[in-house]
């Protein structure tokens, strides 16, 4: 009898257009040539070819879904289905392209002046100019209205001090997006990477994204012009608005870690012999299989339905919430349940499983952690704020 790919199940293609597709196919052809191969050894290593940045922006793959200045200008539905093959590779590659075009790139896309956005986002968009996020500090993450990173006028200019933490792509970035205190609120700054006073060590001795560049910004006396600042961004709307981008990519991407999980288990477990027959023979393995293949179902079903909303303008943040909570846990419990089915194998870099599953294990708490999210949904039902 012939097998169903996980995603097959239902029958769902005929959701998608022609265009999505054609899309979703060419970044997965990309994937299969480009990043399956080395992403073992990039992982292992704690590397990520910052120089594939080109290779993303002729694939027009950087802030893809916005409109405009060397952008792509495809749907957001597009742009999720590229998350899901980019995180079928690793999810280190889909952090990438994440933090460059939805938050780097939306930040000056959404907040910035038309002198910003033509300055900046067509080489971004090209991957000629790489972006980074700075908003994460080290002791707050999940209330960042208590960082510490503060910049004040100083003539013409605005002087930035603080540091920033957990930055993907920070010691390889030509500019990062800085959210600091002023006197008027929380504000945002493009601020270039030489400039004096700042730096962006990298940060090691990671057991997870290890395929992703991850940095500190140190920012001790660096000036900026006037014209650094993004002038409609004030208070935390601006960088949760972009936060709210990158979760939506997350809500497809973790599904393709979860889906490159699954297939290889299967066909593991269809060649793999124990008590002379196909472990895929066993009962508990088929049920562990069939559990598996439906959750990742019902949330390709979700995150599908979440870019539809987008796509017509009616996504809330509650929803993109959901989308995240469910399809992040999911995604995990299926690369650990995988790794049973694997056994030992399952532990190695000739398996991605692992892989997987250690990288799951950030982005289930990065852009928001599970409890976060739960809150949001709760606040939702009940109007009342549990945060504080």
């Amino acid at each position: 009898m012939d097998r169903v790919s996980p995603l097959d199940l239902l029958a769902v293609d005929h959701l998608l257009s022609d265009e999505e597709r054609e899309i979703q196919g060419t970044v997965r052809r990309f994937v299969a040539e480009t990043i399956r191969p080395n992403v073992g050894g990039w992982f292992e290593a704690g590397t990520f070819p910052a120089e594939l940045a080109k290779d993303f922006g002729a694939l027009g793959l950087l802030g893809m879904h916005l409109q405009g200045y060397g952008c792509a200008g495809t749907s957001a539905t597009a742009y999720g289905l590229a998350c899901l093959e980019l995180e079928a590779g690793d999810s280190g590659t889909r952090s990438f392209v994440s933090v460059q075009g939805s938050l780097a790139m939306f930040a000056i896309y959404r907040w910035g002046s038309e002198e910003q956005r033509t300055r900046w986002l067509p080489g971004m968009a090209a991957g000629e100019t790489i972006g980074c996020f700075g908003l994460t500090e080290a002791d707050f993450g999940s209330n960042p209205n208590g960082m510490r990173t503060r910049a004040r006028r100083d003539g013409d200019g605005w002087i930035l001090d603080g540091t920033k933490m957990w930055i993907t792509n920070g010691s390889v970035a030509d500019i990062a997006i800085v959210w600091a205190q002023t006197d008027d609120g929380i504000r945002g700054f493009i601020v270039p990477t030489d400039a004096p006073g700042f730096s962006a060590p990298k940060i090691g001795s990671k057991l997870s994204l290890r395929a992703s560049i991850t940095s500190e910004l140190v920012l001790e006396g660096v000036r900026v012009p006037a014209d650094a600042l993004l002038p409609e961004a004030r208070g935390l709307r601006g960088p949760l608005s972009c936060l709210d981008e990158a979760r939506f990519g997350i809500v497809f991407g973790a599904l393709g870690a979860a889906r490159d999980c699954l297939e290889t288990a299967i066909s593991y477990a269809v060649d793999r012999q124990a008590f002379d027959r196909p472990v895929a023979g066993f009962q508990l393995t088929q049920e562990k299989l069939a559990d598996m293949a439906l959750e990742l179902q019902k949330g390709f079903l979700l995150a599908l339905h979440l870019g539809r909303l987008k796509d017509a303008g009616n996504l809330q943040p509650r929803q993109v919430s959901i989308g995240k909570l469910n399809n992040v846990r999911e995604a995990l419990q299926i690369a650990r349940t995988c790794r049973t089915i694997l056994g030992a194998n399952g532990i190695t870099l000739e398996y991605p499983v692992m892989r997987h599953a250690n990288n799951l294990e950030s982005v289930l708490t990065y852009e928001g952690t599970s409890e976060v999210h739960t809150l949001v949904i709760g606040q939702a039902l009940t109007g009342i704020n549990a945060f504080n």
